[in-house]
């Protein structure tokens, strides 16, 4: 059961208006989420930069009516993502979070269209899992509560892969969002309940430096902990988190190694091997396949 927070209000249920979208569909987006190792932000209020968001390159676009929409641009922003998913084009939606006066409408949104959803501030399996009956839903842990019930929010039924809201939780936290070492925590925390869960990796949280100095070690830092993917703020962050989160050549190379030698085998260049480490062979092999 989940412990009541005091002096905060919380939304704990979705209206009733929802109704189940079409199934093949919402498998098809589950999958598609679950495999992405790139998802870029676009702002809402910004239509001019869809289409060069969705020409990217990235796995799947993100349009963001949260954070990066100022308060009085929050309608016109629903209106243009609106208009985009109309048109037939896809984008995973960032809604407000619960208990915002724009929770509502933002609801009605993306359960028209059953388009994939990133719920902000995820900390109530309740809400995921109705949402989840009609949209593909990515929950963004970002908060200290969502951060101590991750095994929860992730083990919500229909969630696909969760978030990490590095910047957000931050400012909770009082420390740096670049400060690798004081959200290490967090991080390893929302892993190990994607992997309880049974749900892909999660997806790690934007870089907001530019240059490739930070972003080539926020990969590395990522993917050390078992991240499968990651959040982009700029096209040109795509190619090298692209590459970050695939097996490199020496991976691939080890992995053939392991498998070629066989069942019985009990070392591989010196090195014991079992079933678990044959088993994290297949998986880069398979990781390598999807990677192109």
């Amino acid at each position: 059961m989940i412990a009541e927070c005091t002096g905060v209000e919380r939304a704990s249920a979705v209206p009733a208006r929802f109704e189940l979208t079409d199934p093949e569909r919402l498998s098809r987006d589950r999958a598609r989420i679950a495999a992405a190792r790139t998802l870029l932000f676009v702002p809402g209020h910004r239509p001019d930069r869809f289409e060069k968001a969705a020409g990217a390159g990235a796995d799947a676009v993100i349009i963001d009516l949260e954070d990066a929409v100022a308060p009085d641009a929050k309608d016109a922003a629903r209106r243009h993502a609106a208009d985009w998913l109309a048109r037939g084009r896809d984008a995973v939606v960032r809604i407000n979070a619960p208990g915002t006066s724009w929770w509502d409408a933002d609801l009605d949104l993306v359960t028209a269209f059953g388009c994939p959803v990133m719920l902000p501030k995820a900390e109530d399996p309740e809400v995921i899992a109705r949402i989840a009956e009609v949209c593909a839903v990515i929950p963004l842990v970002e908060t200290a509560a969502g951060t101590e019930r991750a095994l929860d929010v992730c083990c919500a039924p229909g969630v696909v892969r969760a978030a990490f809201g590095s910047v957000d939780l931050a400012t909770e936290l009082g420390v740096r969002h670049d400060d690798t070492l004081a959200l290490a925590y967090a991080r390893s925390r929302l892993v190990m309940a994607c992997a309880a869960a049974g749900v892909a990796p999660p997806l790690d949280g934007v870089t907001t430096a530019l240059d490739d100095d930070a972003l080539a070690q926020d990969l590395q830092h990522a993917r050390r902990l078992g991240f499968g993917g990651k959040l982009c703020i700029h096209p040109k962050q795509l190619p090298a988190v692209t590459a970050g989160f695939a097996p490199t050549d020496e991976e691939l190379a080890w992995a053939r190694k392991v498998l070629a030698a066989g069942d019985a085998v009990s070392a591989v260049d010196g090195v014991m091997v079992d079933r678990p480490v044959q088993e994290r062979a297949r998986r880069l092999l398979v990781r390598g396949l999807r990677a192109g």
